[in-house]
């Protein structure tokens, strides 16, 4: 998946605040429905919601994640409404421009009104569960939404880290047509990006069939790598035949990637291509605005957008005129050319599908909820109870004409570039049941994702899978390949927290070999000699004790920037490629001397350059990373080098060590079976609380993949139990 450091606001503790926008006939309600809802937190803190039906269950969630995170929820509705530049200041305001250019409230209004009645229960009880908690817990003074309504959950319907999909629109493009007064907004949001050395974030998907387990039964590994605490680990049970468990988004109302006792589903993020910019010829006609379309001149629509920012601690505001055409919002301006955006980055269809995959009973039912085909940023692993294992690269997949290059921005003003409708399921890349028994995906090319039973490139359009292969990939179907009697513990172990760096076989032999034609009498001969022999002799592992693993680490860190500048996103999703323009941008010498340079680094921060990767790379919980403050050693490493238990990690201008940002966060694998069998594990634990038990008692078991168990059936819950109450109790 994608990799976006999300902000982190922090609510406040205030006096007993007035909550006169609820009314007495509101709260009467909100009460009336937490009497259907029972949570049960168990001993590791985790929810188990329990309703009479789908809304109560729904309704209890959104309590249940107001309780642990409330600023998490309101934070990710204040992105997607572009409204974050009221809370950060005028830093945010060309990204709270691109997301109302995108995200139109008005459009979430009217799906809202026009939701059949079954699923605006549900959408109700988004908002009243929500509401629900604001009333309970007075000292909780939201930051900007007072409020939740029902629309809110339209703008965000898909659960990704980084759902918004731009046809590789670039910041600076918006910049170039849309003109704030102060001149150096666009400089401000640059500044405020969050560097992040060379990691590659993304997530990692195995289904495993009967056919190579030990048990003879379907397993799902479930990995998604995002930033640290962005979801939630819970149980969802109706009596309307809901029984989800999983990772939630703070602030949605559906398991995002988890299973069921039939099924289960795990997401990886895709570069499918499924939004496109187009280029418009505009013409000023009088004091109108026109744009060129098949030889007539056609009239711009306007918008003005009223942005709102914090300056100081008072409100101040922006007006944006905007434009739009046929295809959609114009975004911004590249060279001459003004670009608008052809996308469906929300739609009532991709909440529902949301919701409806959660309640699937296995790979018919399933199927026909992909079928729905309004997911668009998601690939799909998937597994269930009869044996089944599939895979679909991605799911929403626009007709176009293969022969023009919708990587980049196509002429809009003919009627031949216009999308073609809607690609059918069966058409776009996918893999059933495939004869080598496992699929794989890590963010990768869906050509080997099966190994010899994987799709065909040459069947596919170019737009349908421009992914390239990273190292992630190559070690996963390496593993899955030679595994053919899999046991649940070793899809664990020796797979899911496998932490070989695969990229180091492209990176370190040209290195070794300058380093053996140099001549005895050159002064890097000695002062390399120690740590070329460690790094010859290494298993090429990610392991806490290796001295070996940090200094490759640090010196590719150093290497990876030398390769040329990609061109495309779809290249940068292509690493074994770049990693091997990189080596070979990089002259033999200038290897050795970077890994000179690493060692004199080392040496200045740790006062001796022989340092663990354990002592350099670690885990701590705090709001500001301190090497003063304790914190654990972790061997596994970022996914940049093909670590399949993602531990990304880096170093701040105020620390000397690295501290993990993101990576593995919710992990789950499941064995369908008679009995769904599933283990979990989260990153530090279930609390946001410091002062909570459950704030790190899962963190030694997240550093060494030791998973809990899962308490999925409610005899098992109710041995378990630490908390059981109705919602406001």
């Amino acid at each position: 998946m994608s990799f976006i450091l999300r902000l982190s606001f922090v609510f406040v503790f205030l006096p007993a605040l007035s909550f006169s926008q609820f009314t007495n006939q509101e709260i009467n309600k909100y009460k009336a429905q937490a009497k259907n809802v029972t949570i049960i937190r168990d001993k590791w803190g985790i929810p188990h919601i329990y309703g009479k039906t789908d809304a109560d269950a729904v309704f209890g969630l959104m309590y249940a994640q107001c309780e642990e995170n409330f600023s998490q929820v309101e934070e990710n509705y204040l992105e997607m409404m572009g409204r974050l530049a009221e809370v950060e200041g005028k830093s945010l305001l060309y990204q709270d421009l691109e997301m109302r250019l995108i995200y139109d409230s008005s459009e979430a209004i009217n799906d809202y009104k026009k939701s059949p009645p079954w699923f605006k229960k549900l959408l109700d009880a988004f908002a009243d569960g929500i509401n629900y908690y604001l009333v309970k817990h007075p000292s909780v003074k939201p930051v900007v939404l007072k409020k939740f309504q029902p629309w809110f959950a339209l703008l965000y319907t898909d659960g990704s880290i980084g759902p918004t999909q731009t046809g590789g629109l670039n910041t600076s493009d918006i910049g170039e047509l849309y003109k704030f007064k102060d001149p150096n907004i666009m400089a401000y949001q640059q500044a405020s990006a969050t560097p992040f050395e060379t990691d590659r974030m993304g997530s990692n998907g195995f289904a495993i069939a009967p056919t190579r387990t030990a048990s003879k039964n379907a397993m799902l590994y479930i990995n998604p790598h995002v930033t640290f605490y962005f979801r939630s680990e819970v149980q969802m049970v109706s009596e309307e035949g809901l029984n989800a468990y999983g990772a939630v988004t703070w602030g949605q109302f559906f398991v995002y990637q988890g299973f069921n006792e039939h099924c289960g589903w795990m997401h990886t993020s895709s570069m499918a291509d499924v939004a496109d910019l187009y280029k418009e010829k505009i013409v000023k006609q009088g004091d109108s605005m026109m744009y060129q379309y098949d030889g007539k001149l056609l009239a711009l629509k306007k918008k003005e957008i009223r942005l709102q920012y914090k300056l100081g601690n008072a409100p101040a505001y922006e007006t944006i005129t905007t434009y739009s055409t046929h295809h959609g919002p114009v975004m911004g301006k590249r060279g001459d050319d003004w670009l608008s955006l052809k996308e469906r980055n929300r739609s009532l269809d991709a909440l529902m599908q949301s919701w409806l995959r959660t309640k699937a009973k296995g790979f018919e039912d399933f199927k026909k909820v992909m079928d729905m085909r309004a997911n668009n940023s998601n690939n799909t692993v998937f597994a269930d109870d009869k044996g089944n294992i599939a895979y679909w690269h991605g799911n929403y997949m626009p007709v176009r004409d293969p022969k023009l290059n919708w990587n980049l921005p196509v002429d809009g003003s003919i009627s031949s570039t216009e999308w073609k409708g809607i690609h059918q399921l069966d058409e776009i890349v996918h893999v059933y049941n495939p004869a080598s028994g496992w699929i794989q995906n890590c963010n990768s090319t869906p050509f080997t994702s099966a190994g010899a039973s994987s799709p065909k490139q040459e069947n596919f359009p170019g737009y349908m899978a421009p992914d390239g292969q990273n190292f992630r990939a190559v070690n996963a179907a390496r593993l899955l390949e030679k595994n053919n009697n899999l046991t649940f513990d070793q899809l664990i172990h020796n797979v899911g927290y496998n932490s070989y760096l695969a990229a180091f076989e492209v990176l370190l032999p040209p290195m070794l070999k300058a380093y053996d034609e140099l001549d005895e009498s050159d002064s890097l001969k000695e002062s390399l000699r120690e740590p070329i022999l460690m790094l010859r002799s290494w298993d090429r592992y990610a392991t806490a004790s290796s001295i070996a693993c940090a200094l490759a680490i640090e010196w590719g860190g150093r290497i990876l920037p030398k390769a040329p500048r990609v061109k495309s996103p779809e290249e940068t999703s292509n690493a074994v490629m770049q990693f091997n323009a990189a080596i070979l941008s990089t002259s033999a010498r200038e290897q050795l001397q970077l890994l000179k340079t690493t060692m004199d680094d080392l040496q200045k921060r740790f006062g001796n350059w022989l340092v663990t990767w354990g002592d350099l790379n670690r885990y701590q919980r705090l709001a500001k990373f301190d090497d003063n403050q304790p914190s654990l050693p972790v061997g596994n490493a970022p996914s940049t080098w093909g670590c399949l238990p993602s531990f990304s990690s880096r170093r701040f201008t105020y620390t000397n060590k690295r501290y993990g940002i993101g990576g593995n966060s919710f992990v789950a694998c499941v064995e369908f079976g008679k009995k769904v069998k599933a283990k979990t594990i989260i990153t530090g634990g279930q609390s946001f609380d410091p002062k909570s038990k459950h704030y790190a008692d899962q963190a030694m078991m997240y550093i060494e993949g030791n998973f809990k168990e899962v308490l999925f059936y409610k005899e098992d819950v109710l041995k378990n139990v630490e908390r059981k109450y109705h919602p406001g109790k």
